[in-house]
């Protein structure tokens, strides 16, 4: 099992906007290119290197040991609802329909930035991102 979760996120991809001021490139990379120890993410238009620090490379993993919960949960989200207070009662949402209908995004910091981290699950193509 733990095999078929791991290939599952083979395709955990991350994106963010470059932290130059002048650029606004997406820096995009796979969560799982971050075990190499030669780590580092470029920006495709200004070509600015980004390497992480130990904290926000374990910030990550943790990130990735949520997707691997949520694979091996697979079988039971058709059964898990969120609710949501509304005027007239409470709405249950499927929670499988949140995770496909919502952006994940986590917000870090990267320096003496906040920047947010958009997550895509196995993108149809490199192109997919935004």
């Amino acid at each position: 099992m733990a095999e078929k979760n791991e290939m599952n996120t083979q395709g955990a991809q991350l994106d963010f906007v470059c932290t130059d001021a002048n650029c606004n490139g997406i820096v995009k990379f796979n969560l799982m290119d971050l075990e190499t120890a030669d780590f580092q993410a470029m920006c495709p238009k200004c070509h600015r290197p980004y390497a992480f620090d130990p904290q926000l490379k374990e910030k990550f993993m943790k990130l990735h040991k949520l997707i691997l919960a949520l694979r091996d949960a697979e079988p039971i989200l058709g059964d898990c609802n969120v609710g949501v207070a509304v005027p007239a009662g409470e709405v249950k949402i499927p929670y499988a329909l949140l995770l496909t209908r919502l952006n994940t995004m986590i917000t870090l910091n990267l320096g003496e930035q906040k920047v947010d981290f958009h997550l895509r699950i196995e993108p149809m193509s490199a192109d997919t991102f935004r």
